[in-house]
């Protein structure tokens, strides 16, 4: 296994957990729009248009997103398939490569760059 030197972790744990913030990204706006949406069917409804109301309550209000699933299950699917493994696989190859130290390349970038000799540098 090589080391990033960027990070001094796996390579791809990086984009692992980009890939996790993306997938929260989507997660969190789909469910706050499912939210507003039941709030503007109230007022549809308050407001007498009742048919409208009733028709986005039953094909959009809480629909899935993909068949059977909402966003946070696909969250959770990502996080216990996929994100879980990767970061337990790049810890075990962290603890057996370098000791388990994280970020090498920044604290050589520390080292190298600090004024040597001087508090709080």
């Amino acid at each position: 296994m090589r080391q990033s030197r960027r990070s001094g972790n796996c390579p791809k744990h990086s984009k692992s957990s980009s890939m996790r913030g993306l997938l929260y990204g989507f997660h969190r706006p789909t469910g706050k729009a499912d939210l507003v949406l039941g709030e503007a069917v109230e007022l549809m409804r308050a407001a007498g248009h009742t048919d409208v109301g009733d028709r986005l309550s039953e094909i959009i209000v809480g629909r899935n997103v993909i068949d059977g699933r909402w966003t946070f299950q696909i969250v959770e699917d990502y996080d216990e398939n996929h994100y879980s493994a990767f970061v337990d696989e790049e810890r075990a190859a962290r603890q057996s490569l370098v000791e388990g130290k994280k970020h090498l390349f920044e604290a050589e970038l520390k080292e190298d760059r600090r004024t040597h000799g001087m508090p709080h540098r």
